[in-house]
C-alpha cells in the first residue's frame, strides 16, 4: 500500500496568503494511491445502509461518482449556483477564507434516502455541516461524511456533532 500522504502536494499560500493548499491531484495521479483511496473509503462504507452517494463541486466530484459506483448507489452533485437546470434549494456556508454558496435539485433526494456526503477534505466544516443541512431540508437522511483528509487543527469535525464522521488521513 503506497504512502498516501507522500502523494498529497502542499501549496503554501493558496489560495491566500498564510492558507496551506493540500492538493489531492498528485495523489490521483498515482494509479496504485487512486485505487487505495477508493478501496480503503469503500471497504468502510460497504456495509453502511447507503442510497445515494453525493459529492460536492469541485474536488467531491472526483472521488463520489466513483465511490457510488463501488457501492453500487446513485450519485448526487451539490454545485455552485447557477450550474444545475431545474429547480435547486441552496445553502450559504463559511470557508476559512470566505463564504458561499451550494445548490442541489430540489427532487434529487427522495424522503428518507440514505446520503453519504463525501468531499476531498474537512476543514471548518462549514460546507459538509451547510450540505449535510441541505440533504436534511430536501428530507433526506445523512447516512455518513467521508473525506480523504481532515485538518485536525481546524477542529471542522466540531460542527458535525451527531453526525457519523469518516476521513481517511488526518493533518
Amino acid at each position: 500500500m503506497p504512502d498516501l500522504k507522500s502523494l498529497i502536494r502542499q501549496i503554501p499560500d493558496f489560495p491566500k496568503p498564510g492558507i496551506l493548499f493540500y492538493d489531492i491531484t498528485t495523489l490521483m495521479q498515482d494509479a496504485s494511491g487512486w485505487r487505495s483511496v477508493i478501496d480503503q473509503v469503500t471497504a468502510h462504507y460497504k456495509s453502511a445502509p447507503i442510497d445515494v452517494v453525493l459529492g460536492i463541486e469541485a474536488r467531491g466530484f472526483f472521488f463520489a461518482p466513483t465511490l457510488a459506483y463501488a457501492l453500487n448507489t446513485g450519485f448526487i452533485p451539490v454545485r455552485k449556483p447557477g450550474k444545475l437546470p431545474h429547480k435547486t434549494a441552496a445553502m450559504e456556508y463559511a470557508l476559512e477564507y470566505g463564504t458561499d454558496k451550494l445548490e442541489i435539485h430540489a427532487d434529487a433526494v427522495q424522503p428518507g434516502q440514505r446520503v453519504l456526503i463525501f468531499d476531498d477534505v474537512l476543514a471548518t466544516g462549514g460546507t459538509a455541516q451547510a450540505v449535510a443541512k441541505l440533504v436534511e431540508k430536501i428530507g433526506g437522511t445523512v447516512a455518513g461524511l467521508g473525506f480523504v483528509l481532515e485538518l485536525d487543527f481546524l477542529k471542522g469535525r466540531s460542527k458535525l456533532d451527531g453526525y457519523d464522521v469518516f476521513s481517511l488521513l488526518h493533518y
